[in-house]
Parts: structure tokens; sequence; C-alpha cells
């Protein structure tokens, strides 16, 4: 078995001494999305999450973890935000902004720090589920310390 190599997202979690799991998936059949990934790991869509890379009126980037089942309300994102409108960012975009690609965009360790928001679902779960910064690979944290990994604030986010 090869050793894992550790993703920007596990070394600033070992940095800040926060404990978290690992999960691996298999992505040879090309199905990344989050509910596949979620039937994948045995675990349940409310507890997968994913990362959306956003921008707001005034050209501010800002990320929302939400339930991978879910879809995120731009009004409430923007409200949030504290922003008049927001759209998500295109696809080809999120590697320049986050260092990361789509499937493997990870709340945690992006190459710049953008205002974080986790969907308020969150914090009535033992654990969560996000990226680990690579496709294939999750990581498994407890809600408050995700939010304390990826510098974030709970708001209320979908639908």
């Amino acid at each position: 078995m090869a050793k894992t190599t550790k993703t920007n997202a596990m070394r600033l979690l070992d940095a800040q001494q926060i404990p978290y799991g690992m999960l691996s998936y298999e992505v040879k059949d090309g199905k990344i999305d989050g509910i596949s990934v979620a039937e994948k790991i045995g675990k349940p869509p409310e507890a997968v999450y994913k990362t959306l890379v956003t921008q707001g009126h005034s050209g501010e980037l800002y990320v929302f973890v939400i339930p991978v089942a879910a879809e995120l309300d731009l009004k409430k994102a923007a409200k949030a935000a504290g922003e008049k409108k927001i759209e998500m960012v295109h696809v080809k975009d999120i590697q320049k902004y986050t260092g990361y690609i789509r499937g493997g965009c990870s709340p945690i360790g992006m190459k710049k720090h953008y205002v974080t928001f986790v969907d308020e679902s969150a914090a009535t779960l033992d654990e969560v589920i996000v990226s680990a910064g690579r496709i294939g690979t999750q990581i498994v944290l407890a809600p408050g310390d995700l939010l304390k990994a990826a510098d974030a604030n709970y708001a209320d986010l979908t639908h």
C-alpha cells in the first residue's frame, strides 16, 4: 500500500494539532459528485459537505461549505457575506484561486484565506466530512474543528 502524501489541508490540521480522520474512495468510475462520494465512503449525505467558491459583487471571493445534497441559496450567501449579490466562480478558475481542483477543493489550506462560511446544519453533527484537497480523499473532523481550521463562521446557507 502506497503511503498517502499529505495534502495542504492535512498539513494545516497537523500544524494546528487538530485531530482528523481520513477516508479514501475509488475515482476510476468518474463519479466524484458529493452524493456518489457519500455512498462510496459509506456515510450519510447529511454528514458530507462540499466546498463552493463564489465571488461577491465587490469582487471579493467567499467560500461556502454546505451538505452535498443541498443547494447554496445565493441570497442567503450574499446576506451572510454582506454582499448585494454573489455568483459561483467558474470551474476553470477554482484552481487559480484556491490551489485545488473541482472535486478536490478543501475549505482548509487554500493558497489564500477567503472569508468562509459553513452551513449551520453542521453544528448539529458529531463529525463533518470535507474534501482533503485531492479527489479520492476526504477528511473527517468535528464541526468546531472545521470552523477553527478554515477560520470560518456558521451561517444559514441552503434552500
